[in-house]
């Protein structure tokens, strides 16, 4: 049997170099998405910011690492959020931990 693990991102050099606390941490598991985060903020619109600022940064990846532009990745992201939205795939399952 194959050994399993785990491929962790690095932490990012700034967080390194200044400190700070690790609020979320997502992992593909068997084709699923698996999360573990802490609320970190005292006003839940910080999150919506913060997912912003995500999508921003995934389209920035598949644009140095597709054929896409950043603004077509972005666009694709948002039409994949407003889609989960309007009708959840997994309404039921998900769990947060920290």
């Amino acid at each position: 049997m194959a050994e399993r693990k785990f491929e962790a991102l690095n932490v990012p050099p700034d967080a390194l170099e200044k400190g700070g606390v690790e609020i979320l941490r997502a992992s593909v598991v068997e084709g699923a998405v698996s999360i573990a985060l802490r609320r970190a903020f005292d006003d839940p619109f910080t999150w919506g910011v913060l997912l912003v600022d995500l999508a921003h940064h995934a389209a920035r990846v598949y644009a140095m690492e597709t054929d896409l532009s950043e603004e077509e990745a972005l666009a694709e992201i948002i039409a994949g959020i407003q889609t989960e939205l309007e009708d959840p795939s997994d309404p039921s399952t998900s769990q947060s931990l920290n």
